[in-house]
């Protein structure tokens, strides 16, 4: 309940901030060095804008560095940031219920804040639990079907949500569109690099199953390439606490595959991944869904080729 009524006394703030004491609504202030204004929630598509629009935009990662999804809730000075943006990406699906609830704040006539879902731009798949699995009590109960929010972890998917930036940036600012287009172009081909390097090592892998001693949020990347995969939690789960059984299970399929990685993802404990690693003598690896990055990691600059490059080299031990 605190939580709900701190949401909306925010939402109450920001908009007499926006329409003052008296209701008046202000004018969107003129851009005086006339770049336009882009708002990522999170890291995959702010990283896109970077590459494709360099220092054409503002540009801004709303999910502060490190921070967990689904837990995070935006200040008032956030909400003032998006009303005041001109283009605004996020990914849609269950953890961005609360980008919603901003969304359905704010007064856009006109369409004058371009706005892009994630999951509009492919075909989101469900959300599934394999054997072994931990289901959601909380979302399970409710009936309605999660989707997927991760679709960048596929390349050719990283591509198609480029490609869709690409078009918004354009669109909005006409005068810098050829600039745009070939940054997008080179981008678009690197991404084709890094789909051939993830074939690759699925084509001359001795195994094609992996094992996630915490969420699963690959589903894309494992409908790509073709590969099985056991985890304890789906990977949109609230979940952090597996039951005895589960990793009892997961334990049993290392040692009955004679698979030698158990992965954890980013900003995870790796409390489960350790306790397999040691039950089993499989080695911890990192695959990074490349959903925020840690402070110090957004510090450095790395970027989403990056973290699927590491992938790449990751999943190579996993299957090799």
């Amino acid at each position: 309940m605190k939580r709900i009524f701190s949401f909306y006394a925010g939402i109450i703030m920001v908009f007499l901030v926006i329409t003052g004491a008296g209701g008046c609504v202000k004018a969107k202030p003129v851009k005086e060095d006339g770049k336009i204004s882009v708002i990522s929630v999170n890291f995959p598509p702010y990283d896109f804008v970077r590459v494709i629009a360099g220092d054409k935009v503002k540009l801004r990662m709303l999910l502060p560095p490190g921070a967990e999804s689904h837990t995070y809730e935006p200040s008032p000075i956030d909400l003032i940031s998006v009303k005041e943006c001109d283009l605004f990406i996020y990914p849609g699906g269950e953890n961005s219920s609360w980008v919603e609830r901003i969304l359905s704040s704010l007064d856009n006539p006109e369409g004058k804040i371009k706005i892009l879902k994630l999951l509009d731009m492919i075909d989101a798949v469900e959300e599934v639990i394999v054997e072994g699995m931990e289901a959601d009590n909380d979302k399970s109960e409710e009936g309605a079907p999660v989707y997927d929010e991760h679709i960048w972890t596929a390349p050719l998917n990283a591509k198609a949500i480029a490609a869709c930036i690409t078009n918004a940036l354009c669109d909005l600012d006409g005068a810098n569109a050829d600039f745009y287009r070939k940054n997008a172009a080179d981008y678009s081909a690197r991404l084709d690099d890094l789909d051939a390097a993830f074939r690759s090592v699925v084509k001359g892998a001795k195994r094609n199953t992996i094992v996630f001693g915490d969420r699963f949020p690959f589903r894309y990347l494992a409908d790509a390439y073709g590969l099985s995969y056991y985890a304890a939690f789906p990977g949109c789960s609230s979940e952090t606490e597996p039951s005895a059984a589960t990793v009892a299970f997961l334990i049993k399929k290392i040692k009955s595959e004679n698979i030698p990685v158990v992965f954890y993802i980013e900003l995870s404990s790796q409390k489960m991944a350790d306790t397999i690693s040691e039950a089993t003598g499989a080695k911890k690896l990192l695959l990074h869904s490349g959903h925020n990055l840690s402070k110090t990691d957004f510090e450095k600059g790395i970027s989403y080729l990056d973290l699927q490059n590491a992938n790449v080299e990751n999943l190579r031990e996993a299957l090799w």
